[in-house]
């Protein structure tokens, strides 16, 4: 009893502290590899939430996977859980979140992960052709306009009080010029993210990589949902706490992954 509460602890201080990544605790913290994904879904969560959940997810890779998950990696096969994930929870987000969601080509980066689900992953440039859109349009969406635009029209406004401008005239000029900037700043924002990740993901979905996959900074991908949906606005469908859906779907596809050996 007193090994596995300390395994609880352990594991309980980890997420908190994603640096000490999963190879520091004693007890099944890795869930294939996604340390990242584990650490950022468990950060987004409400505070109030954030136990509970942890708890949820150390019980299932304790009872489903084994004791040796840290060090074995013994969860699913490739990236069998990444997939199931993507397609069942996060996609569906990403499509709710993004303003006229009906111009985001989800569906073909759905069947790409339902087919790499099921072990057949494709090759890179069809993962390339399928990403690029669903991310260009993701970023977009993740983009903080709110404080790019009130950084923008402040300086703007600024530089022209200090020019001789009337407090009205100033005013004037720093909307206009913080409409400008926040779309080009959304713009490259969006391109930047989507042309490095496309190729990046690309490369290790059609590799079926745990490791390259990890490279791609997939906590990252995390907070953009969350962002993209929380900007979304309250009567966006994707309201509702964005986090505890991602959350609750990762433990659904982890609970259906079939460990690679059994304990």
């Amino acid at each position: 009893m007193t090994s596995m509460t300390d395994g609880v602890a352990g594991f309980l201080t980890a997420l908190r502290s994603p640096d000490a990544g999963p190879g520091s605790v004693s007890g099944p913290a890795s869930p294939l590899g996604l340390w990242p994904v584990a650490t950022a879904l468990h950060d987004e969560l409400p505070a109030g939430a954030r136990g509970g959940w942890a708890l949820r997810l150390h019980t299932l890779l304790r009872e489903r996977y084994g004791e040796d998950t840290v060090t074995g990696l013994s969860v699913g096969s490739g990236l069998s859980v990444v997939h199931d994930w993507h397609r069942h929870t996060v996609l569906p987000l990403v499509a709710e979140a993004v303003p006229g969601a009906e111009a985001v080509p989800v569906s073909s980066l759905a069947r790409l992960h339902t087919g790499a689900a099921a072990g057949r992953p494709a090759a890179p440039d069809a993962w390339r052709t399928a990403l690029h859109p669903v991310l260009l349009h993701l970023h977009a969406a993740a983009y903080d306009r709110t404080a790019a635009y009130t950084e923008g029209h402040a300086g703007a406004r600024d530089y022209a009080l200090s020019q001789g401008r009337s407090p009205a005239e100033a005013d004037a000029y720093g909307h206009e010029y913080a409409e400008l900037s926040c779309a080009a700043g959304a713009r490259a924002f969006a391109e930047a993210h989507a042309l490095a990740l496309s190729d990046a993901l690309a490369l290790a979905y059609s590799a079926d990589d745990r490791g390259a996959y990890a490279d791609t900074f997939p906590g990252s991908h995390v907070r953009a949902v969350v962002r993209a949906c929380e900007q979304a606005g309250p009567h966006a469908p994707a309201a509702g706490n964005p986090a505890a859906r991602l959350s609750e779907g990762f433990l659904t596809a982890l609970a259906g992954a079939r460990p690679l050996r059994n304990r």
